[in-house]
């Protein structure tokens, strides 16, 4: 029998959360990323690493350090998939490992999981699918799963490490716990849980919300981007809920920052072109922020039209060139200037940063 121990609260130190990114992936902990097939879930994965490595700020964030990311993925080609795709993020792959495979496949209870997390130094650990990596173990089984994920718990705790589960969900509906593979066991243990889907309003633009959070208020959900042409972007706050997300519902509210952002630059340009600077004014009274207005902006097309040396944002119309005409002397903007004499004018292709 085991000699008693007991612990007085008294006696244990208080400590404060520390993130990886605040409040979606605690350090020293597991979070889980889980989503269907197709939706995301390993592209936003590695968009998280590919950032971790150059110190960038994730959203609602600021910039930090630059720290080691391991990723260890059972499904996709190093090769031709992974690293491409960190590649497409501007990686500082130099700050990406994996453990060889190749003689030895890795699971849970595997000690390389800690050895090269202290080896490295790594602040984020990425397993990606979580059920390539149980083993013999069975993974529906409370009784298996609920000794791995205590094991994988303490490793995260002892190095400072966040943990990065990405998993698939099952097709049965039922309360959002529950749609995860394997047993709840695998949700319980999870500190965090972010979940990635649709939006059912464009198919190129999918949500990450934020479901489960043991360690902070749930964090607002995240729009983003996976345009077959320009790749993946962060698109700003999106309001969605997870029944909305995993049931598929319509969720276009006006009040979602990105719908949002749309809407104001169409009604704010319908009239006519109006100087940049006003825009981003009023923008900023509608608590729109530059960077989604811009994501706004290269969405709709806007032309950048440059008179007499102040920026003007035009909508796009059908034509090869547009005229665009000198403005009244005084006035804050060119609408209703089409009797004045022609300007030279300037049209910049639509570059995603650009702030003009």
């Amino acid at each position: 029998m085991a000699e008693l121990k007991i612990i007085c609260m008294s006696d244990v130190q208080s400590e404060p959360v520390d993130w990886l990114w605040e409040p979606y992936i605690p350090r020293g902990a597991i979070t889980l990323i889980q989503g269907d097939g197709g939706q995301g879930k390993t592209t936003i994965s590695l968009a998280i690493a590919a950032a971790i490595t150059k110190g960038d700020a994730l959203p609602g964030c600021d910039d930090t350090s630059p720290a080691n990311v391991i990723v260890q993925n059972a499904e996709d080609s190093y090769s031709r998939t992974i690293k491409p795709k960190l590649q497409q993020f501007d990686a500082d792959t130099d700050r990406i490992f994996s453990i060889d495979e190749n003689d030895d496949p890795l699971c849970y209870q595997d000690q390389r999981i800690e050895d090269i997390i202290v080896q490295k130094n790594a602040s984020l650990f990425i397993l990606d699918p979580l059920q390539a990596f149980f083993g013999k173990a069975n993974m529906n089984a409370a009784n298996s799963v609920r000794p791995i994920m205590k094991q994988l718990g303490t490793i995260a705790e002892k190095t400072d490490c966040s943990i990065l589960l990405v998993g698939h969900l099952h097709k049965a509906g039922g309360k959002h716990q529950y749609r995860g593979l394997g047993s709840i066991d695998i949700f319980a243990a999870a500190r965090s849980v972010l979940t990635v889907g649709s939006t059912e309003v464009n198919e190129n633009i999918r949500a990450m919300v934020h479901n489960k959070s043991n360690l902070a208020p749930l964090g607002p959900s995240q729009a983003f981007g996976l345009d077959p042409d320009s790749g993946f972007c962060w698109m700003g706050e999106y309001d969605i809920t997870i029944d909305e997300l995993l049931n598929g519902e319509k969720c276009n509210k006006p009040e979602n920052q990105f719908a949002k952002a749309q809407m104001f630059v169409e009604n704010i340009l319908k009239s006519g072109p109006m100087a940049a600077t006003e825009i981003f004014q009023k923008a900023e009274d509608n608590g729109i922020s530059d960077t989604t207005l811009n994501r706004a902006k290269k969405a709709l097309g806007v032309i950048s039209i440059k008179v007499n040396g102040r920026w003007f944002w035009e909508l796009p119309v059908d034509l090869e060139y547009t005229e665009v005409y000198e403005d009244y002397q005084g006035s804050q903007d060119i609408q209703g200037c089409h009797s004045a004499a022609m300007a030279t004018l300037t049209i910049l292709p639509h570059q995603e940063n650009m702030v003009v």
